[in-house]
């Protein structure tokens, strides 16, 4: 019994990290990496798709992404989506090659973006809190239908609270990766 509640406890802190890690992956760095791109929906033959299944996406250099698309008429379709994807980033076209040049972060830019992944950070935090909140509750109820002991409750509880305190922990930890990451010139 206490072990269900402590896994489901624990898979619904995961998916808080797991969502974390997409929420950094979107906030830019000086490098180019095709991550950068997973939130842009292109507008695929009246259906919007993600450029990842429309396109090729590489980087080029330290700086640069490439993409080529799948099919040339899809080159105007992914400019535009890039341009309405409020990433800050100019695509220049050759032929049917879209390249991306990520412009250099200034020192403002990047203390805007560290606040943005303390957000980030924060937003984790409570998820894992809630879930936290959640299974004592849920540990509450079963006590108060002689389910389990109060022993029993206490044990749940402080093991959830262990479980809290590593996934907090885990959640610093990556923060403290992203900010050193921005700040890096």
């Amino acid at each position: 019994m206490l072990e269900d509640v402590r896994k489901e406890a624990e898979e619904r802190m995961n998916k808080s990290l797991t969502a974390l890690d997409s929420a950094f992956a979107r906030i830019r760095t000086g490098r180019a990496h095709p991550g950068l791109l997973d939130s842009v929906q292109v507008d695929y033959y009246g259906t919007p798709t993600p450029l990842n299944q429309v396109a090729n996406i590489t980087v080029e250099d330290n700086r640069t992404l490439a993409i080529s698309p799948w099919e040339k008429p899809m080159v105007p379709a992914i400019e535009k989506a890039i341009l309405k994807s409020d990433l800050g980033l100019n695509p220049s076209t050759s032929g049917d090659k879209i390249r991306l040049p990520m412009p250099p972060l200034t020192e403002e830019n990047r203390r805007d973006l560290t606040k943005v992944a303390k957000g980030e950070a924060e937003t984790a935090r409570i998820a894992v809190r809630n879930a936290r909140r959640d299974a004592n509750a849920y540990l509450k109820e079963l006590l108060k239908e002689k389910e389990i002991t109060e022993d029993e409750e206490r044990r749940g509880e402080e093991l959830i609270q262990k479980l809290t305190d590593q996934k907090v922990k885990e959640i610093d930890q990556a923060l403290e990766a992203k900010e050193k990451d921005l700040m890096e010139i």
